[in-house]
């Protein structure tokens, strides 16, 4: 859709394929463009005569539609890829398996404050939609640009050119797309740093063993010349570290100058990660330091991450929606000091809980299995601690609540997506917020 709004923006004339059906808001928006649309399936002598063709990240390249606009010899090509071609704001691009949606925030939490920023991408509006309102509304083009890139996104790049790329870490997510092979979905995501300017900077977190691992043989077979920065806490620190902890103090050194954070908004040792590496782009496009120290200690947690709900009698309710794989649980975990009611549950992904069996034992007093198939949650936790089933939210939400003491955490961190009982995880967060507040 915001493809389709820029190019109309840009006079170009458009026709937009949907396989599925539009809603009707869709609908008049297209209209209100001048974009004609089909739906319900797609016209092949219609898409086959257009000039180029540009493809929704959700199409996987094997769908049958691509495969003959590839055959016929037609550009194909990614959201990012048109919308960038026209722009000339410098570009900080955010990937991962987890905390790009955060860093993406705090990177632009921190560089609007001194420079005009606009944030986009898979975090929820795409460039393509933002660069056509600023064109409506007679704004200038931006200074910068923050992006959440997804996997997806990058398997359809060809042109993007990001001057700083953020890599957060890589842990099995998606894996489903790519044959359940984490090499491969670690080849995808280190597109990124193909494609990251010459001139550009590459900022990963080598306490992260699998980027570390894959950056080492990526480097063998590429000729990076993207500048490397590394975050990290844990020793042995790798040979591109510039910034690290020291008695709970972010130091972030660049050309031999030590900037110190003595104190996050956000609790956690994923945050710290997250504040690093926006915190290192903020002060590679040479936002003053004084701005990041007080942008970094203002920030307020987001929605459905680590969000505080209610405290109900000593009882603190968390709502973690978003944490829709093992890494992302493993964090909200490790930073609960309370012994926790842990709701888990959903579409399982190809999870491997045997990472978390250490913090269940340790912090999990009882657990509420929250989803259509709980089988495999029962088998990795059953034998460790009490779990008890739940179809709906508002069951999950009440047991929790019968089980938990005061001085106890009831923590929504479901580990697993959200299409077999909601929405998205979105509505899943909602839904837990609801019931909690109608404890």
């Amino acid at each position: 859709m915001g493809a389709a709004q820029f190019a109309s923006k840009l006079g170009v004339h458009v026709f937009l394929s949907e396989y599925g059906i539009l809603s009707n808001e869709d609908k008049l928006a297209l209209t209100s463009w001048g974009v004609q649309y089909e739906e319900g399936g797609h016209s092949e002598a219609a898409i086959l005569s257009a000039e180029a063709v540009i493809k929704s990240p959700g199409i996987p390249h094997s769908a049958p539609i691509i495969e003959k606009i590839k055959e016929a010899g037609k550009p194909l090509m990614g959201e990012l890829d048109w919308a960038s071609r026209h722009t000339n704001a410098k570009i900080v691009a955010i990937t991962g398996s987890n905390g790009k949606t955060t860093t993406a925030t705090l990177c632009h939490h921190i560089i609007s404050a001194q420079y005009d920023t606009v944030i986009a991408g898979n975090i929820g509006v795409s460039l393509g939609r933002v660069l056509a309102q600023r064109m409506k509304d007679g704004q200038n083009d931006p200074e910068v640009i923050v992006l959440e890139v997804s996997s997806f996104q990058l398997d359809d790049a060809l042109i993007f050119e990001p001057h700083i790329s953020i890599l957060t870490n890589i842990t099995p997510d998606h894996l489903d797309r790519y044959n359940y092979d984490i090499s491969n979905y670690a080849r995808s995501k280190f597109q990124l740093l193909d494609y990251t300017a010459d001139t550009g900077h590459f900022i990963y977190c080598d306490d992260d063993q699998v980027s570390s691992e894959f950056l080492e043989k990526w480097q063998t077979k590429q000729n990076i010349k993207a500048t490397l920065f590394a975050v990290g806490i844990d020793a042995p620190a790798g040979p591109h570290r510039v910034a690290h902890l020291n008695n709970n103090k972010i130091i972030i050194t660049l050309n031999n100058e030590a900037m110190t954070i003595e104190e996050l908004a956000m609790q956690g040792k994923h945050n710290t990660y997250n504040g690093m590496a926006a915190g290192l782009s903020a002060q590679l496009l040479k936002v003053r330091n004084q701005t990041i120290r007080e942008k970094l200690e203002s920030f307020d947690a987001l929605e459905h991450r680590l969000e505080s709900v209610l405290n109900i009698s000593g009882v603190e309710y968390i709502n973690d929606s978003k944490a829709t794989n093992v890494n992302a649980t493993y964090y909200a975990l490790e930073c609960q000091h309370k012994p926790v009611v842990w709701i888990v549950g959903g579409v399982d992904k190809g999870n491997d809980y045997n990472e978390l069996i250490a913090l269940v034992e340790n912090k999990v007093k009882s657990i509420i299995a929250l989803g259509a198939d709980n089988s495999k949650i029962i088998e990795a936790f059953g034998q460790i601690t009490e779990v008890i089933e739940a179809e709906t939210m508002k069951s999950a939400v009440r047991k929790a609540a019968r089980l938990a003491k005061k001085g106890d955490a009831v923590l929504l961190s479901p580990c697993c997506a959200s299409f077999d009982l909601f929405e998205n995880f979105e509505d899943r967060g909602n839904q837990f917020k609801d019931q909690v507040r109608n404890l």
